[in-house]
């Protein structure tokens, strides 16, 4: 790194991305710092300065064998190589940039007294994860898949066969006619649309009452889609439109002997897009909705569980 960009970079100081450290820092806590930068994004860490972005100076005659056999071996898991270079100064101190882009294998866990613990980056700061935090980051490691996880109460009969039967002959093509309880159960269990439950029954997945399900928010209060359309800049109580959809999220289609697929049942796509087509304007005048700096003719989309 060059010392004009290294100079740059002190003088913005510490933020999302960057931490400063004295170089007599001990391990673990140096260990957090890593953890918590691979858990957001990327990562830059000096060592040699004050928190104030004084330089101080690398001191030990070690430190690069000490970050990579002792804090990066033994505290940082899974294994990161990070990026290790040192500049000088032109008062003849030294400063140490341990870099390292964003992990890939999230989440990454600080390990420290028989513990294991998860960190994340808040702004110049770093702070244990909470459990929607770690859920985020095993779902972003691909560890687990929340699509995939079972919703009590349901079952087979709380997908639309039919939805689900024009799936699988028109989009995926699948040549298998089903006919029987038995056979359906099979197939959406091996496309991750049933799985099995503690008491041994087969129940939806949410993927799967999310694509097919009559009434997905009868299980999933969050799941649905909520429009809501103001008639000003600022949110108020008086709003243009304010309706929650609830249902499949696919469309309902014929194939006919020529190939054409009719829709005869919306979904929540189509149906929230008739909602929202009287709001939408055709030509370049504002669209007023209820956050600022939305482009023309966007709208505001919630989550209705929110």
């Amino acid at each position: 790194m060059l010392k004009l960009k290294l100079l740059g970079i002190i003088a913005n100081g510490e933020n999302s991305g960057v931490e400063f450290k004295r170089d007599d820092i001990r391990p673990e806590q140096l260990g957090k710092e890593v953890v918590a930068l691979a858990n957001h994004q990327r990562g830059i860490i000096l060592i040699g300065l004050e928190d104030d972005g004084t330089i101080s100076g690398i001191k030990r005659d070690d430190l690069e064998t000490w970050i990579f056999d002792t804090v990066f071996d033994r505290y940082v898991h899974p294994m990161i190589l990070p990026f290790y270079e040192t500049v000088l100064m032109d008062d003849g101190k030294s400063v140490a940039v341990i870099s390292f882009p964003q992990g890939t294998s999230k989440p990454y866990v600080l390990r420290h007294n028989g513990r294991e613990e998860i960190y994340i980056r808040a702004g110049s700061t770093s702070r244990l994860a909470t459990r929607e935090h770690q859920a985020r980051l095993f779902a972003v490691g691909g560890i687990l898949h929340p699509e995939l996880l079972p919703v009590p109460g349901t079952g087979l009969q709380s997908l639309d066969l039919v939805r689900v039967r024009e799936y699988l002959s028109t989009i995926i093509r699948d040549p298998d006619i089903l006919d029987d309880e038995d056979a359906w159960t099979r197939r959406l269990s091996g496309l991750g649309l049933l799985t099995g439950a503690v008491d041994g029954r087969e129940v939806c997945t949410i993927a799967g009452l999310v694509l097919f399900g009559i009434a997905p928010r009868k299980f999933l209060p969050q799941a649905g889609l909520r429009g809501i359309v103001y008639d000003t800049e600022d949110k108020t109580y008086h709003a243009l439109l304010d309706t929650v959809l609830d249902g499949s999220l696919t469309g309902r289609y014929v194939t006919e002997a020529n190939g054409t697929r009719t829709l005869v049942d919306t979904g929540l796509i189509e149906r929230f897009s008739e909602i929202i087509s009287p709001f939408i304007t055709s030509n370049n005048q504002p669209f007023l909705t209820a956050f600022k700096g939305l482009k023309p003719g966007s709208i505001p989309v919630m989550l209705s569980g929110k």
